[in-house]
């Protein structure tokens, strides 16, 4: 696999030659991270050709992305591209071979309508989010929509994420525990709001580890371990370790995947069968979907 390389720096904005597929919509727009949006005006823009240019906050920093449909484009220093966005984005993954056998996995009709979920999202890219972040995002996440999701965490890192140069970090366990339920629940948290304080102040006190939940030997530990927290489910569980945890064996169902389990693959998909990249299947899956119910 070719490894990542910054060909040229323009204005800031880094132009990235990579391996495989990368398309900011896709990847930004999946349902797998909260904090971007349409690219701040305040920069210049991205080179010509780009479209779809995405900004937010991630791993305390802000940062903005683009493609043009061959190069990835990134606002930020080289530095930060090598420690952080080049892993962020998974561009240190082969993902040409992960599409390859996740297609493989399959035969007949069921392979089908997997070809054509990849051709529907092709350049979508599994982040590597924080940990507590993805988790605490996805116990928000619950019975929930992505707008509203979406004001809830931007009002916590407001209210107790430190301020940086652009906006706000995603708000430490220690800060939440500090905080108290009640206060998260003003901001709109709801039930979730005893659900974020216990997790936030378990982690903040030592009594859980998220470094041991990274480390586990099996994915079912991971899952159990997560589990254990108030709040925490199949759903929830799953997504985070997904995003947050690196875990992409992980393949989180929800309404729109039990759909298109029982639709297209006639209520009938192992997703084990994928191996350790169930969760990109997972994600082409939904986004096939929801593509297919808007048109």
């Amino acid at each position: 696999m070719r490894a990542p390389t910054i060909l040229s720096e323009i204005n800031h904005w880094l132009e990235i030659s990579f391996e495989g597929d990368f398309s900011t919509a896709r990847t930004f727009d999946c349902g797998q991270c909260f904090r971007f949006g349409p690219c701040s005006e305040e920069i210049p823009p991205p080179p010509t050709g780009c479209k779809n240019a995405v900004s937010g906050i991630a791993y305390g920093r802000w940062v903005a992305f683009a493609d043009n449909g061959t190069h990835l484009f990134v606002y930020g220093s080289p530095e930060d591209f090598h420690a952080i966005w080049k892993q962020y984005l998974g561009l240190d993954a082969d993902y040409v071979h992960a599409n390859r056998q996740i297609l493989h996995a399959l035969s007949g009709t069921s392979q089908q309508h997997m070809q054509a979920a990849l051709e529907a999202s092709r350049g979508i890219r599994i982040l590597r989010q924080e940990p507590w972040e993805a988790l605490c995002s996805f116990i928000i996440s619950q019975n929930n929509n992505i707008p509203r999701i979406r004001k809830i965490i931007e009002a916590l890192c407001r209210a107790y994420g430190e301020k940086i140069p652009v906006g706000y970090a995603f708000p430490t366990p220690a800060a939440l525990a500090r905080a108290g339920q009640d206060a998260i629940f003003s901001l709109g948290a709801g039930f979730r709001a005893s659900y974020i304080w216990e997790a936030a102040c378990k982690i903040a006190c030592g009594e859980f580890s998220l470094s041991q939940v990274q480390n586990t030997q099996t994915y079912e530990e991971a899952r159990e371990l997560l589990c254990s927290l108030r709040g925490v489910g199949p759903k929830v569980s799953a997504c985070a370790l997904l995003f947050g945890f690196g875990k992409t064996e992980a393949f989180p169902i929800d309404v729109w995947i039990q759909r298109v389990i029982d639709v297209r693959f006639g209520g009938k998909l192992d997703p084990t069968v994928f191996g350790n990249w169930a969760g990109l299947a997972q994600q082409y899956l939904f986004y096939y979907e929801r593509c297919a119910a808007c048109q």
